[in-house]
């Protein structure tokens, strides 16, 4: 992206500009909260499901779960990112924290939106520029006040189903849902390839031309993040959590983890618990 504000201080993050479409689907361990100031829609593809947000809205989401840029036609949103373990030291109600954790945004249509987001985004990007560690407890403050709010004024129901008109994008869409459902089962290319109809090989090709990665790849990410899931929500053992999450063996989730992580499964509980 090409960001016109980007302010990086310790603990916190945030920025505003035009986005640009991602390379490939990504991940960063935090909550990540979208305000879409000027212009049309952004189209990602998130965990399974295009997700659409539109002018005025504001939409919040753990972003360990891979999601993607794939289609905008916006010009200009704000982000902030805020730390898991300051999300997690809300205290929000367990619901949300639930349905956040398991995946689902929060997003307010823009009948629901605020007169005040945009000045608030952009007093926050003012206050994560200030070196006065109050102003970024009151930004912190602000931030929780608002994904509170969300959380009343986003629909309950499953994201909408795509009905695009592109017809590689509806296959990749089919095959990650299809990922998103059944990564935690033994899965193969040709698995999530019969999914949406079609050969392995062209199966493949149409995903590594959208997601810009592999289908392997992206169900590794699924089942890391539903790893990162139970750490932090279970007092499951790890030999579970890796079977849970879809890991053929708790080796295969070590190396994985730390590849992606940084620190083994157990050191990542014990920094978010």
């Amino acid at each position: 992206m090409d960001p016109q504000i980007e302010i990086a201080p310790p603990g916190l993050v945030g920025w505003a500009g035009r986005p640009i479409l991602m390379d490939t689907a990504h991940q960063h361990d935090d909550l990540e909260i979208n305000f879409i100031a000027e212009g049309g829609t952004m189209l990602y593809l998130f965990g399974g499901e295009p997700v659409e947000i539109g002018p005025g809205s504001v939409a919040a989401f753990w972003a360990a779960v891979p999601h993607q840029l794939v289609a905008n036609s916006v010009t200009r949103a704000h982000w902030v990112h805020v730390p898991f373990a300051t999300f997690l030291g809300w205290g929000l109600p367990t619901a949300l924290v639930g349905r956040l954790l398991s995946g689902m945004p929060l997003i307010a249509p823009p009948s629901a939106a605020m007169d005040s987001d945009p000045a608030n985004f952009t007093q926050w990007a003012a206050d994560l520029s200030s070196a006065q560690p109050e102003r970024r407890r009151i930004l912190l403050l602000e931030v929780e006040a608002r994904v509170r709010r969300l959380a009343l004024d986003a629909p309950q129901g499953p994201v909408r189903r795509y009905s695009g008109g592109d017809p590689a994008l509806r296959h990749v869409v089919t095959m990650v849902r299809h990922i998103a459902e059944h990564f935690r089962e033994p899965l193969t290319v040709a698995d999530v390839a019969a999914a949406a109809r079609l050969h392995p090989g062209y199966a493949m090709a149409h995903f590594g031309k959208i997601v810009r990665t592999t289908i392997i790849d992206y169900l590794t990410r699924c089942r890391l993040a539903e790893g990162r899931r139970l750490l932090v929500t279970t007092d499951l053992p790890i030999a579970a959590v890796a079977s849970d999450s879809g890991f053929s063996s708790v080796s295969r989730f070590y190396a994985a983890f730390k590849t992606e992580c940084g620190v083994p499964p157990a050191a990542y509980r014990r920094l978010h618990r």
